[in-house]
């Protein structure tokens, strides 16, 4: 059985639970994709960033060859990085996701943040006072190399990922091919109310990375971070249903009519995490978890970006 999707501007549809492979080491990644497919999932999000491209590129050509699944049954996501932004960078950027993955095109290609850095280099140039060396290239050349990238067949959506709404709408009015998707921390302690009203007015689809509030992750969360997996409220629900915490926000997200990507490595995890379309939670407690918010952001680097022209979270949503 398909997993449920959400239909795309652009015409295509984007399942509404995937594998995230943010922070998924090489030796681990492909083993947790064969994992995932084998399991249901279909979605698969990734990052040039994430320097585990190659990897992936091998565990989907080798799902392939298998013949169990089509490419035409998968989506694939990646993400332009900072250090590409230029017009002739981004179409670097494409052609280096598209070879590590061994695809002759992505489902959706996003840019990753609208603050770029110094091009050329490393991924993280070094500036002083623990900032980078940033680029002064407008997100909007980034977009229109996109769009040209789509029209090649290189991307069969494109979006944006960590823009906030005025970025968005900047995008929208000078585009000519629409931003099919925003990609954005969200989880029940950060619920984007008025963000996500935004894109729902412009048909924009949301896919929530961070859903479970980065609960194993050292390298934004700091010791006494609330976990929304040990949050009450969640426990209850998750005792009433039989289900664990994170099934629980999980099946939150597809009711409330968004995508989530949660990471995992581990095989009891990854098909706990898919096995959220045998249950529904009722208006009650869908309000219960909304009301847990608490604009609580974790993936925060406004410490090194924050006075980059381009850096968005200091917009109001």
């Amino acid at each position: 059985m398909s997993p449920p999707s959400l239909k795309l501007n652009s015409g295509h549809s984007i399942p509404t639970i995937g594998l995230g492979t943010w922070q998924s080491k090489p030796g681990e990644v492909a083993a947790a994709i064969k994992t995932a497919v084998a399991a249901g999932y279909r979605h698969i999000d990734c990052a040039h960033v994430y320097q585990n491209q190659k990897e992936v590129g091998e565990a989907l050509k080798e799902i392939l060859d298998e013949g169990k699944v089509k490419r035409e049954e998968l989506f694939i996501t990646s993400k332009i990085w900072n250090t590409f932004h230029s017009e002739a960078k981004t179409h670097e950027n494409v052609d280096i996701i598209l070879a590590d993955l061994q695809l002759s095109y992505v489902d959706l290609m996003l840019i990753h943040w609208p603050q770029g850095y110094a091009e050329g280099g490393e991924l993280f140039p070094a500036g002083e006072n623990g900032k980078m060396r940033y680029s002064d290239v407008d997100y909007l050349e980034t977009w229109k190399a996109l769009e040209a990238a789509h029209k090649a067949g290189k991307c069969r959506s494109i979006g944006v990922s960590n823009f906030t709404s005025k970025q968005i709408q900047r995008v929208w009015d000078a585009a000519e091919v629409k931003p099919a998707c925003l990609q954005v921390e969200l989880h029940p302690y950060f619920t984007q109310v008025k963000l996500r009203e935004f894109c729902k007015e412009k048909g924009i689809v949301v896919v929530g990375y961070s859903p479970l509030g980065n609960p194993g992750s050292a390298f934004f969360r700091k010791d006494g971070d609330p976990n929304v997996l040990t949050n009450d409220v969640v426990a209850a629900i998750a005792k009433a249903h039989g289900k664990t915490p994170a099934q629980i926000v999980l099946r939150w997200f597809v009711e409330s009519g968004l995508s989530a990507i949660p990471k995992s490595v581990t095989p009891q995890r990854i098909l706990e995490n898919f096995s959220v379309f045998d249950f529904k939670l009722t208006a009650e407690e869908m309000k219960s978890i909304d009301e847990l918010n608490r604009g609580w952001r974790l993936v925060d680097p406004s410490p090194r970006d924050g006075d980059h022209p381009f850096f968005g979270f200091n917009d109001e949503f």
